[in-house]
């Protein structure tokens, strides 16, 4: 999960402060060293300048000898009287070790001219120590400050970003159906709220107005739709069983009659879920307890004309049924839409409903369904023979969302040519 906006601020300013601490230590050490060279360079020159011209000048002048600084003068062509750790070096300054003292390094100034060359060995910690001391306190300064400031811009930042986290807690606990928009009025939004929150909030107002008003449009919608089909359906239903009854209506619309009588049970059972799926935004469906295999035993009956005319056999074979507490008819509705789809998917063999105390089990040994028409079974309007008559493509989907909403899952299993077998578990 990411992090909140907040923390997110809080590491990058950590970043921000730890990255600038590694910059102002490399560049202290840096300017250490540039400056310890450049005080050097300078201060052994002068040294070896006012030598050199005293020594031109003819005036006697002893070569320097102090705790921290020693002058060698070698004639041109004979350097016996230098010490052997430094004899032979190139001209410039070199950081040479001292002869018996492992560790211990001296700078070290050659200075050759035509009269001979001139060493000037220079012990410089005093001059480490000064530009050591010197640099950890700038260095801690330094840090000292950096870590302040971003203190005090994080404390800043957050302060500014706290209303945007306090709005979005509340959005956060909305119920989208009915989403409590007072809390986030200007009136009611914290006093250090800036702008941009205000203009977030009247955009949230706006969004939540328009996404109840979509809802309820569509709640009403399907609510009415779903029970106005209900009179012309049962109009089509009664004249059709009525032509049926008829022992002078012949035998060819007998079975155009017959398929509209099923056309009419499988829109009955859309409208029904249909009505049950709209009160995903109201209240929940009213709830009994009833016996799993009596609503098995009638699905599997209403399912017997479907198969008239093909070598199908449908069958119901009782492993221990439970009973649930729940809406029967949600899951008369789930199985009749398995059923009829495994029947008119089944050209012969058999169409079987197992029951068992935690699972509903219809297997049939009809087409099956190849790894991409099975990925792609529970989605609205997919047909895989599209041909294929009396099929729109819903009753899975539907079959998977009712299961959804009273929680009890519906999967399938399949391969080509060895039939399906499609699952209703009873979670909890």
């Amino acid at each position: 999960m990411s992090p909140g906006l907040p923390r997110r601020i809080k590491l990058a300013f950590i970043a921000q402060a730890a990255v600038a601490s590694v910059l102002i230590t490399i560049g202290i050490v840096l300017a250490g060293v540039a400056v310890r060279g450049s005080v050097l360079d300078e201060r052994m020159q002068r040294e070896a300048d006012i030598w050199w011209s005293a020594h031109a000048s003819g005036t006697p002048v002893r070569l320097p000898h102090t705790s921290t600084m020693a002058g060698y003068f070698a004639p041109a062509g004979g350097e016996e009287t230098v010490p052997a750790h430094i004899r032979g070096l190139e001209p410039g300054r070199h950081r040479v070790e001292e002869d018996g003292r492992p560790g211990v390094k001296h700078d070290v100034l050659v200075d050759r001219r035509e009269p001979g060359t001139f060493y000037l060995s220079f012990e410089a910690g005093h001059i480490d120590r000064a530009i050591l001391w010197t640099g950890l306190a700038s260095l801690l300064l330094s840090l000292a400050a950096t870590y302040l400031m971003t203190w005090l811009t994080y404390r800043t930042s957050k302060r500014m970003v706290l209303p945007v986290s306090w709005l979005s807690r509340v959005v956060s606990r909305w119920d989208p159906r009915h989403p409590d928009t007072d809390a986030i009025r200007p009136g009611n939004l914290p006093d250090d709220a800036g702008a941009e929150v205000h203009q977030l909030s009247r955009a949230l107002l706006g969004l939540a107005e328009r996404v109840g008003d979509f809802v309820e449009r569509e709640r009403d919608f399907t609510r009415d739709a779903s029970h106005e089909l209900r009179t012309p359906l049962t109009v089509i239903r009664v004249a059709a069983d009525m032509m049926i009854a008829d022992p002078d209506t012949p035998a060819r619309t007998q079975r155009s009659l017959a398929r509209i009588q099923r056309a009419g049970r499988d829109m009955e059972a859309v409208i029904d879920a249909f009505l049950i799926l709209a009160r995903e935004a109201g209240n929940a469906p009213q709830s009994s307890e009833f016996d799993v295999a009596a609503v098995a035993a009638e699905q599997v009956e209403r399912m017997r004309p479907l198969a008239a005319g093909k070598p199908v056999e449908i069958g119901l074979v009782d492993h221990g049924a439970t009973t649930l507490f729940g809406p029967a008819h949600v899951l008369a509705v789930m199985l009749g839409n398995l059923l009829s789809n495994a029947v008119k998917f089944t050209e012969q063999g058999r169409v079987e409903v197992h029951l068992y105390g935690d699972r509903i089990e219809v297997r049939d040994t009809g087409i099956g369904m190849d790894p991409e028409t099975l990925s792609n079974a529970f989605k609205p309007f997919f047909r895989a023979d599209v041909n294929r008559e009396q099929s729109a493509g819903m009753g899975l989907s539907i079959a998977r969302r009712l299961g959804e909403r009273l929680g009890w899952p519906v999967s399938l299993e399949s391969l080509p040519g060895d039939g399906t077998l499609a699952t209703i578990r009873f979670m909890g």
